[in-house]
């Protein structure tokens, strides 16, 4: 696709007290290369690449608060502690070194199983109902003092995201993990405030984690909520089923501060609700823009012919047409685009792109997610 057909990806855009060049986002990818939870110069120097080709903002690998069992591998870095911390500090003057903009994505893991079998977090795994799968046991549930807990720790970490200098930050509130296990009736069994039978009444808990993370930072601090419909448990559930639910779930959550909201899905190009307009629809992105008035940012294989969870199994995929996202961009159905897997294996994908060299662009070589490029 020659340069002036993508120009628009090349739009600025502003949120919050935050200028954009351009609407390329880098997806959050864990990558479990933060030997001790702290990250290093590898890190920094992958994550300068991709601001040194151009990227409009990226966001980092999940980045853990301070919860005795918020990580479920043990190179997933932290975000607390004085020498995660000054590791961090690192990665951000590097990018910004490079004329980047970085926002760290803050999470904590729930009860979500390890890839590694001989490995376990220094403290039971942690959740609403104990739960990490429907009927599916794991760790203990957590008691309203934990979650005021974990509550402040995603403030703190927040706080030191702002202090150390990054741009903004984004909640990871998708795929299953912990902010997601309370949205998801299946592993949120509670009887108290956190729990209910409605989606807006399972959102309590990442209400008041917004709160704690806007209190951190203050008014003018973008704040991204990374949210999902299916989940590393169920790759084709849908929590909410129609428009009207997507809306009671998200608006209330948009008015508690977060200022972009990442919507998550498999492939960005297919319709959330055909059944209501066409194959053609609206992806989750373009729901949640249209329902809430938020700015949002879309992703799901962009770039590639597969969608991520062939990733996950070892699988590579070839480069794909971007017509169809171009076409969703120029409609301003979202307004920033999330670039994951094309990305970790052509660090220069934007700087191609953005000069019509698509033709030198590689596809993703699963092997490439075990080094950092």
């Amino acid at each position: 696709m020659p340069a002036d057909k993508t120009s628009a990806l090349f739009r600025p855009f502003r949120v919050g007290n935050l200028e954009l060049p351009n609407r390329v986002v880098m997806a959050p990818m864990t990558r479990t290369a933060a030997p001790g939870g702290v990250p290093n110069d590898k890190n920094a120097a992958y994550y300068r690449r991709r601001a040194e080709s151009g990227v409009g903002l990226i966001l980092s690998e999940g980045t853990v608060i301070d919860r005795p069992a918020s990580q479920n591998h043990p190179e997933v870095p932290f975000f607390h502690g004085e020498a995660a911390l000054a590791g961090w500090k690192k990665v951000i003057d590097e990018v910004h070194a490079a004329g980047g903009r970085m926002g760290p994505q803050i999470w904590h893991a729930g009860a979500s199983k390890s890839i590694l079998a001989d490995w376990e977090p220094e403290a039971p795994m942690e959740s609403p109902s104990g739960l990490f799968a429907p009927g599916d046991a794991q760790g203990v549930a957590m008691t309203e003092e934990d979650i005021a807990d974990t509550v402040a720790a995603f403030g703190k970490a927040a706080r030191a995201a702002r202090d150390l200098g990054f741009d903004m930050l984004e909640l990871h509130g998708a795929h299953g993990f912990l902010i997601d296990q309370f949205f998801w009736a299946e592993t949120n069994n509670r009887k108290d405030i956190f729990g209910g039978a409605t989606l807006p009444e399972r959102s309590r808990f990442a209400a008041e984690v917004l709160k704690s993370v806007r209190d951190a930072v203050g008014p003018g601090f973008p704040i991204s909520l990374r949210i999902s419909q299916f989940k590393q448990q169920d790759h084709d559930f849908r929590m909410a089923t129609n428009p009207d639910e997507v809306g009671a779930w998200l608006a209330p959550l948009v008015e508690a501060s977060a200022n972009l909201t990442h919507c998550s899905q498999r492939r960005f190009w297919e319709p959330e609700f055909p059944e209501v307009d066409g194959s053609e629809g609206l992806n989750l992105a373009g729901w949640v823009k249209k329902l809430t008035g938020a700015s949002t940012i879309s992703v799901g294989s962009v770039g590639l012919d597969t969608d991520v969870l062939r990733a996950f199994e070892g699988q590579g995929a070839k480069t794909a047409s971007l017509e169809k996202l171009v076409e969703r961009m120029e409609r301003d159905e979202f307004d920033l685009i999330a670039v994951g897997r094309v990305l970790i294996s052509n660090p220069d994908w934007v700087t191609k792109i953005r000069d019509g060299n698509r033709s030198e662009l590689k596809g993703f070589d699963a092997s490439d997610l075990s080094v950092l490029v």
